[in-house]
């Protein structure tokens, strides 16, 4: 599949999973992403998902599932552990009224975030460090695939402002663990299932109360 059929193709899965499209000119965006995801994964091994279909069938869509499902009212993100970006920079495409941070401490992963900032022109920053040197909350804050993920859970929700929101791309079965992980401050919805997967939820919890 060549790069200039990235965004029919986006558009056409997003369809097939009864989602909203994306408007040309970030559908373009979204290409000019694939292109870099597949060029620096050859050397960085940004992800174990190599080839183009693979990336957009599960990664793209995923994020923008997600970005489509964060709530309204949401001005500040923290993608904990961004990694490639997922989720972080396709909620910064879809969503560009909300302030993206990008927090990732290896340095080289660090680099590709920058670059893919730079060229897709968004105005997300890069935290090249772990998350939890921040001195700043957020609206909510997206874990997706993080190492150890109850322990991030544990330090992300410090990281949450008061009424603030935390976004977990997770499963079923590690969706308890991580909610006991998350501690009693948090009122979990309705999970929402994300596309092309029997098991993989987006859980969203909004915080109601400090711990004492």
């Amino acid at each position: 599949m060549k790069a200039e059929g990235t965004g029919p193709r986006l558009n056409e899965l997003l369809r097939q999973a009864s989602r909203d499209p994306l408007d040309t000119e970030t559908a373009h965006k979204f290409e000019a992403y694939l292109s870099l995801f597949v060029r620096w994964n050859k050397k960085l091994n940004l992800s174990s998902v190599r080839d183009e279909e693979g990336v957009l069938s599960r990664h793209f869509i995923e994020s923008i599932a997600v970005a489509q499902s964060l709530p309204a009212e949401i001005s500040t993100l923290l993608d904990f552990g961004s990694g490639a970006g997922l989720p972080g920079i396709p909620i910064a495409l879809c969503r560009p009224r909300i302030a993206v941070t990008l927090a990732e401490s290896q340095i080289k992963k660090a680099a590709f975030l920058q670059e893919a900032v730079r060229v897709l022109g968004i105005s997300a920053k890069v935290h090249a460090d772990r998350a939890e040197t921040l001195g700043e909350v957020f609206d909510c804050v997206v874990l997706r695939a993080v190492e150890k993920m109850p322990r991030a859970v544990s330090s992300a929700v410090k990281l949450v402002s008061p009424h603030g929101w935390l976004a977990l791309m997770t499963t079923d079965a590690s969706l308890a663990e991580l909610q006991s992980a998350a501690g009693p401050q948090f009122k979990w919805k309705e999970s929402v299932r994300l596309p092309g997967s029997d098991s993989r939820i987006l859980a969203l919890t909004q915080k109601i109360k400090m711990p004492a």
